[in-house]
C-alpha cells in the first residue's frame, strides 16, 4: 500500500469518524465552559486543550484532502468546502486582537461539522435547503394573511390599546404574539371589552396562520425529505448494480484468462 491509500483507509475508518465526531463534541463543550467564570488556571487548561483540537481538526482535513486521488474531488463536496473553511478560519490569530469575539463565534460553528460525518443529518439539512424555496410562497402567503390582519386590527382596536395596535408595525408584533399563543387570550379580551364580536377576528387569525400555513410547512418538508431519502435509496441502487457490473466484468476477465491457458496448454500436448 502507498501513502495515499494508507490515507484512504484511515479516512474511511469508522473508528477514526467516530473520535472526530467525539472531539468536535468536546470542542463544543469547552466552547459552553468558557461561558462561566472560570479560575485562570482552568483557562489556561482550556486554552491548551482548544490548541490541541485546532491542530487535530488541521491534520484530519490534511489526511481528508490527501486521501483524494484528485484534491479537486474534494472540493466538489459542498460539505467538504464546509469544514475546510471552518477549519482554515480556526488558525487565525484573533484570540488576543480586537476580533476576539469574532473567533469565538466562528469557533462555535465547529459543531457543525456534525453535519458532515453524520449522513441522517445532511440528509435533514438538504431536506430543508431544498424545501426552502417552497416554503417561501407559503411563507410570502402567510406574510400577506398578516399584513390585511394588522391593518385591520389598526383600524379596529388602536384606540383601546395604542401600544398594541398603534402602528403596523407593532400590529404585526401583536399578531406575532397571537400565532405563538403567548397570552393571546388576554390580548382577545380586551377587544371583547368593547367589541364583543372581536373574538372571530382572532380566531380566524389563529386557525389560518396556527393551523393551516403552520401544516403547509410541516407538508413541504415532510415531502421533500421522502424525495430525499428516494434519491439516496436510487442513489444506493446505482452503486450495486455498478458493482456488481465490475464483479462480473472481473469475473468473465478471469475466465478468459483461464481459457487462453487452457488454450495454450492444448496447443502445447
Amino acid at each position: 500500500m502507498n501513502l495515499q491509500d494508507k490515507l484512504q483507509k484511515i479516512r474511511d475508518n469508522k473508528v477514526f469518524e467516530i473520535f472526530v465526531i467525539s472531539v468536535i463534541l468536546f470542542s463544543s463543550v469547552m466552547i459552553g465552559a468558557k461561558t462561566y467564570n472560570l479560575s485562570e488556571l482552568s483557562l489556561k487548561i482550556l486554552w491548551g486543550l482548544d490548541y490541541a483540537i485546532t491542530i487535530f481538526f488541521l491534520i484530519e482535513i490534511i489526511i481528508r484532502i490527501a486521501a483524494e486521488k484528485n484534491v479537486l474531488n474534494f472540493f466538489k463536496k459542498g460539505w467538504n468546502i464546509f469544514d475546510f473553511i471552518i477549519v482554515t478560519i480556526s488558525l487565525i490569530p484573533l484570540e488576543n486582537s480586537e476580533y476576539a469575539l469574532i473567533a469565538r463565534m466562528l469557533r462555535l460553528f465547529r459543531v457543525m461539522r456534525l453535519i458532515s460525518f453524520i449522513p441522517e443529518l445532511r440528509v435533514l439539512v438538504n431536506a430543508l435547503l431544498t424545501a426552502l424555496p417552497r416554503m417561501g410562497y407559503v411563507a410570502l402567503l402567510m406574510f400577506i394573511i398578516f399584513y390585511i390582519y394588522a391593518v385591520v386590527g389598526n383600524l379596529m382596536f388602536e384606540k383601546i390599546n395604542p401600544v398594541l395596535w398603534g402602528d403596523l408595525g407593532h400590529s404585526l408584533l401583536t399578531l406575532f404574539r397571537v400565532a405563538t399563543f403567548e397570552d393571546w387570550t388576554d390580548v382577545m379580551y380586551e377587544t371583547m371589552s368593547v367589541y364583543g364580536l372581536s373574538w372571530i377576528y382572532f380566531l380566524t387569525f389563529i386557525f389560518l396562520s396556527a393551523f393551516v400555513f403552520l401544516n403547509m410547512m410541516i407538508g413541504i418538508v415532510v415531502e421533500v425529505l421522502d424525495e430525499e431519502h428516494k434519491k439516496i435509496n436510487i442513489a444506493q441502487e446505482k452503486e450495486k448494480e455498478d458493482e456488481t457490473e465490475k464483479n462480473q466484468s472481473r469475473l468473465q476477465q478471469q475466465i478468459q484468462q483461464v481459457n487462453e491457458k487452457l488454450e495454450i496448454l492444448l496447443k502445447k500436448y
